[in-house]
């Protein structure tokens, strides 16, 4: 594998001719040049190859990608065992849009298989999908109408999520939708809880009695780095809504199959009611899915239920090929995991020794193969610790980092990933250039 160059500093100034045009004809003809909001970071602005750990940019620079579009890649990017599985399942049914296929079934077994808490699965096309028909089951199954999230928590773009994510500290617990265009109805049956603080939920459950449907959590709040949750606080809101008739869900769209073959239910040995699943399980594929409890999965039985479960390309062959390529490999290499928590362990001690080297106040959080650095003084415990973070100095050190040849999440989304496809070799060279980049952060 060829050396990165030690910097791309003196290209990117150049300004990236070919990448930016790109993203010139893109944004005449997509809002912001962009298909997701916080896709757009600059240079490099537009990618054409991707292979392993690397990904290349339009104008021939290659970087070694921790990015892994915000987790989905988990094998490395066009990881031959799925890309092999999806041309097989180009000579097959393609779509039908009535009955079943093979693929669906075999994958919906899996799924119960790996899932501890799975006994019946349905499929989405994306993370969002998977999260938005769970909360409407818990809604229909429970006959109440509020939802319990966490600051902090990203579970999709849909209204009855899109509240209190990367709150600016003003903001933080109160009122704080995503986006304009959110009726106020719905921002407002959504109610926001600390996290790893069990007694804010149960105060919620106390000021709203009966009314709550379900709590949905993220295990690892990811979108805001890596919150670790303590033991005690997941057994407790197991307990909780188990004791006032609400469900439990798990948002393992991140946490899903990267820490565990069964999710982080897995890891902490606490099942939910349901589960939303996506990103990772087809590594990169668009694919996700609900599974839980059957007598509450029932209830999307088209014949007998009483919770639409529609969506034309839920279950289509490229994405059931995908995921049961991805899984089957994750169950048949479980050193997957071993590797893959070794390289991150790796990396978060490389960069405490670093930062501690160069008497910098900085926090270094993660699990697994994931991890976040913060600059802040102290241990990072939860998201009020987290909204004293030093922005201007992470997007310094982001940028420094591209700038040598290293994609890393930017801006407040501070988590990056470690694949299948890294290596030791890899996880040091990215340790020597974030010592060269901090050490001018001084």
């Amino acid at each position: 594998m060829p050396s990165l160059p030690t910097s791309n500093a003196r290209v990117l100034a150049n300004e990236s001719p070919k990448g930016r045009a790109i993203a010139e004809a893109a944004a005449a003809v997509i809002p912001g040049g962009v298909n997701s909001s916080t896709r757009y970071i600059g240079a490099p602005y537009a990618f054409v190859a991707a292979d392993g750990a690397y990904l290349t940019d339009a104008d021939g620079r290659r970087y070694l990608d921790y990015h892994a579009a915000f987790g989905a890649i988990l094998l490395g990017h066009n990881a031959p065992v799925v890309n092999d599985a999806i041309r097989a399942a180009l000579d097959g049914v393609d779509l039908t849009g009535i009955g079943v296929t093979e693929g669906e079934v075999r994958l919906a077994q899996r799924i119960v298989e790996v899932i501890p808490s799975a006994e019946s699965m349905i499929a989405t096309m994306s993370g969002s999908e998977a999260t938005a028909q769970a909360i409407r089951l818990a809604r229909a199954v429970t006959d109440r109408d509020l939802i319990v999230k966490f600051q902090g928590g990203f579970h999709g773009w849909h209204d009855a999520v899109a509240r209190n994510v990367i709150s600016a500290p003003d903001r933080a617990y109160g009122r704080d939708p995503l986006s304009k265009g959110i009726l106020d109805q719905a921002v407002d049956a959504t109610l926001i809880a600390e996290f790893n603080d069990l007694d804010s939920v149960e105060a919620l459950f106390d000021a709203h009695r009966d009314r709550i449907a379900a709590v949905i959590l993220e295990p690892i709040p990811h979108n805001v780095g890596a919150l670790v949750p303590t033991t005690e606080f997941v057994e407790g809101l197991r307990k909780l809504t188990e004791q006032r008739g609400a469900l439990l869900i798990f948002d393992e769209v991140i946490t899903g199959f990267r820490h565990a073959l069964g999710g982080y239910q897995q890891v902490i040995g606490v099942s939910p009611d349901l589960t939303t699943f996506g990103k990772g399980m087809a590594n990169g594929f668009p694919v996700g899915g609900v599974a839980g409890r059957r007598d509450l999965m029932e209830h999307f039985n088209g014949r007998t239920g009483d919770v639409l479960l529609a969506g034309t390309f839920n279950g289509n062959a490229l994405g059931c090929a995908a995921a049961l390529a991805t899984i089957d490999h994750l169950a048949a290499h479980p050193e997957f995991y071993t590797r893959t928590h070794a390289l991150g362990e790796r990396m978060r001690a490389g960069l405490r020794g670093i930062l501690a080297e160069l008497d910098i106040e900085a926090t270094v959080v993660g699990f697994g193969g994931v991890f976040a650095v913060y600059f802040l003084a102290g241990p990072a415990l939860g998201y009020r610790d987290l909204m004293r973070n030093d922005d201007a100095t992470y997007v310094a050190f982001h940028r420094g980092m591209t700038d040598r040849g290293f994609l890393m999440l930017p801006m407040s989304l501070k988590r990056n990933h470690i694949s299948g496809s890294h290596t030791e070799e890899e996880v040091d060279r990215t340790l020597e250039a974030a010592r060269d980049v901090l050490a001018t952060l001084r």
